[in-house]
């Protein structure tokens, strides 16, 4: 028995930066402060966050059968998730990514994706649905044919008892496609995307209108509307807002959190550290308010090296600091 399934993409992350100056082509070498290979991947990273965090996790998902590949199976198992379900394919390579970060915490993100478009249905077996509290799926759009088969997943999922949460992540052709997602949301019980990812899934899924590519809407209030048209079809909705903090929305009821203030070396996969509290919190019996703290405080520590699972908090540390900030 698990406490929690993670299902979705795990890849080696070259992280390089931060990068002072526009990317340079034309063979020209330019030179960053730092660089670091690392597990990356949102499900990786989510899995190793709970793990961390003291929960049982089980990894389903596909790598190549190459140097990537193996390096994603042991970084993962010495973070303690179990990859038994982790396979292999003789056919095509493991996805590599690479981070750019520049000063100020902004990002570029480069990845081959590999095994990523092979990635189905398949891949999970059914005993593992049936032998855990709760499935986590990530990276929806890079994985179109594990989205066609999730409503189905999760469904298995819930019918044996288990709870649901989504982190769809971007959406790397800007489109948004509604197609699936009402049916994916319908066996969803946490969305956790951030504050970018839940206007335009709002936006995408608003059926009097169509998906917009700017970001014109940045109020706070146009966040808790984006969240509470989310909620409307089915999941609780839980926000990552950045230095702003995370809000979640029932449908009924909004709740904030602030989070608390640390100096980042590295951002990257806070999302899926916070992703990783939330559930973590939720699984011990925390109502949302209280999980939104400590998700927010696991993100925010998760920061503190280069990579998304250095600097990943225990159970007892995240705690400490929610307890630290009401004081």
């Amino acid at each position: 028995m698990f406490d929690l399934l993670v299902i979705g993409d795990a890849n080696p992350d070259v992280i390089l930066g931060p990068l002072d100056a526009p990317l340079a082509f034309e063979q020209r070498e330019q030179l960053v402060g730092a660089g670091a290979l690392t597990l990356g991947g949102s499900a990786a990273i989510m899995a190793c966050g709970a793990a961390r965090l003291g929960l049982r996790v089980a990894f389903a998902g596909r790598v190549g059968d190459d140097d990537a590949g193996r390096y994603v199976r042991d970084a993962l198992n010495a973070r303690g998730v179990d990859t038994e379900a982790l396979r292999v394919d003789p056919e095509r390579s493991t996805p590599l990514t690479v981070v750019l970060t520049r000063d100020g915490g902004d990002r570029a993100i480069l990845t081959a994706p590999g095994t990523l478009a092979a990635t189905g249905g398949d891949d999970v077996p059914e005993p593992l649905l049936a032998a855990t509290r709760h499935v986590h799926a990530a990276s929806y759009f890079l994985m179109p044919g594990l989205a066609k088969a999730l409503p189905g997943l999760l469904r298995t999922a819930r019918a044996h008892g288990a709870t649901t949460s989504l982190d769809t992540n971007d959406d790397p052709a800007g489109l948004w496609d509604p197609s699936g997602l009402a049916a994916v949301l319908a066996e969803t019980d946490i969305l956790l995307p951030n504050a970018h990812e839940a206007r335009h899934l709002a936006r995408s899924l608003d059926s009097s209108g169509s998906p917009d590519s700017s970001d014109s809407l940045a109020s706070l209030a146009s966040l808790e509307a984006a969240a509470a048209a989310l909620a409307a079809r089915g999941p609780l909705v839980v926000v990552k807002n950045g230095a702003d903090g995370a809000l979640c929305h029932d449908g009924r009821t909004l709740v904030t959190t602030r989070g608390i203030t640390v100096t980042p070396v590295d951002a990257v996969g806070a999302g899926d550290s916070f992703d990783a509290g939330f559930v973590a919190a939720t699984l011990a019996g925390l109502p949302p308010a209280r999980a939104l703290d400590l998700a927010a405080v696991c993100g925010a520590l998760s920061t503190r090296a280069q990579g998304g699972t250095p600097a990943q908090p225990s159970w007892d540390e995240a705690v400490a600091h929610v307890t630290s900030e009401e004081k």
